[in-house]
């Protein structure tokens, strides 16, 4: 430990269903660590979402490792349930987490890691990032800043309900599932535009017994067959990683049947303050919701482990130029699962599995249990 900072053998930094679950598996091989997170409380990051929103996949799908979600196994839990589950997840376990600390810089000092957070610091021999599946800046393209002052802009991340709106119309960018979702939902109070491109739709409903016969083959697929293992998995990868998924709950008929207008020509610019589509049509509306997804923001990662594409450089999370760095919960880490609540814990025994085997050689496990 140097300069008065505080050292542990791992650090986790970001405090979701990928960090928590790593903090499982690390507290039962009796390993000290920290989980460190910006939000205030654990499952905040879910509490920020619209208000309206359910997981995709049933409560049977949305356990982490052991503890299974506390629902009907076939429901669908909304985003407060989720965010319930990680709180009780963390207490069950008696996890350290330290919320209110958002990491401003993660560096390399020797054989060991830095990380800093306002004026202090943490060192640590091992680090796992976990700060979510999709990085943490909102993209919105750079002539939203042109659009009339008075036109209400939200970015799906800030997105809660309709009452943010402005009377008037509602142009929702993005037409993957949450742009199709809040689209949907807008279109009870106001006149509604859904732009972009088709991203097709799933062939069943959600809630159906159908869905209940086809559940278990499609996460057996997201699980064992669509990973960086096989041929298929591999071509899917950047794919699923660039672009929106297909709609699931709403599905075109829906927002046909709501009013929404389904338009595909793109947003390409602004003219006279208002939303212009690459066909020249320019749209009269007083809202805009981007549904645009968020981009990867690794700038506070100074060491050289991010590809020319932005994301890591990595094997199943493993950083191989700079050991005792990891990266979990990333969109198809592993497998087409690795982004979904219930694929968080297989991707997070790898790496655990991995440190655990690393700092053997060198120590042997210390009586130090997770404390605080």
């Amino acid at each position: 430990m140097r300069n008065g900072s505080e050292h542990f053998e791992t650090v986790i930094i970001g405090g979701g269903q990928a960090g928590l679950a790593t903090g499982y598996h690390l507290a039962r091989r009796n390993r000290r660590f920290v989980i460190l997170d910006a939000n205030q409380r654990v499952g905040d990051n879910w509490r920020c979402h619209w208000d309206s929103l359910r997981l995709y996949s049933p409560a049977r799908y949305d356990g982490l490792p052991g503890m299974p979600f506390p629902a009907s196994p076939w429901s669908y839990p909304t985003k407060d349930d989720v965010a319930e589950y990680l709180a009780a997840y963390a207490a069950r376990f008696d996890l350290p987490v330290r919320n209110g600390v958002r990491a401003d810089a993660l560096s390399r000092d020797g054989d060991r890691y830095v990380i800093t957070y306002g004026d202090r610091s943490i060192e640590a021999d091992n680090v796992v990032v976990a700060t979510g599946t999709f990085g943490r800046t909102p993209y919105l393209p750079g002539f939203a800043t042109e659009l009339d002052p008075g036109i209400v802009q939200l970015h799906s991340g800030e997105y809660r309900n309709p009452s943010q709106l402005r009377p008037g119309g509602v142009l929702v960018v993005g037409a993957s599932h949450s742009g199709s979702d809040i689209a949907h939902e807008v279109a009870a109070s106001h006149e509604a535009i859904l732009c972009g491109r088709d991203t097709g739709q799933v062939p069943f409903r959600l809630e159906s017994r159908l869905a209940r016969a086809i559940f278990p083959v499609l996460w057996f697929v997201w699980t064992r067959i669509l990973t960086v293992k096989t041929p298929m998995g591999r071509k899917l990868r950047p794919e699923v990683r660039a672009h929106g998924g297909p709609l699931l709950r709403v599905k075109r008929a829906d927002l046909a049947a709501a009013g929404v207008e389904r338009v595909e020509a793109r947003v390409s610019g602004v003219r006279h303050g208002r939303p212009l589509l690459d066909d020249g049509r320019v749209l009269d509306v007083t809202n805009v919701v981007w549904c645009t997804g968020f981009r990867q923001d690794f700038d506070w990662i100074r060491i050289p482990v991010i590809g020319d594409d932005g994301w890591p450089l990595e094997q199943r999370g493993v950083v191989a130029s700079s050991p005792g760095l990891y990266f979990t919960g990333l969109s198809f880490q592993h497998s087409f699962s690795s982004m979904l609540v219930g694929g968080a814990g297989r991707d997070a025994e790898h790496i655990v599995e991995h440190i655990d085997a690393h700092m053997s050689k060198d120590r042997p496990v210390g009586a130090a249990s997770a404390s605080r």
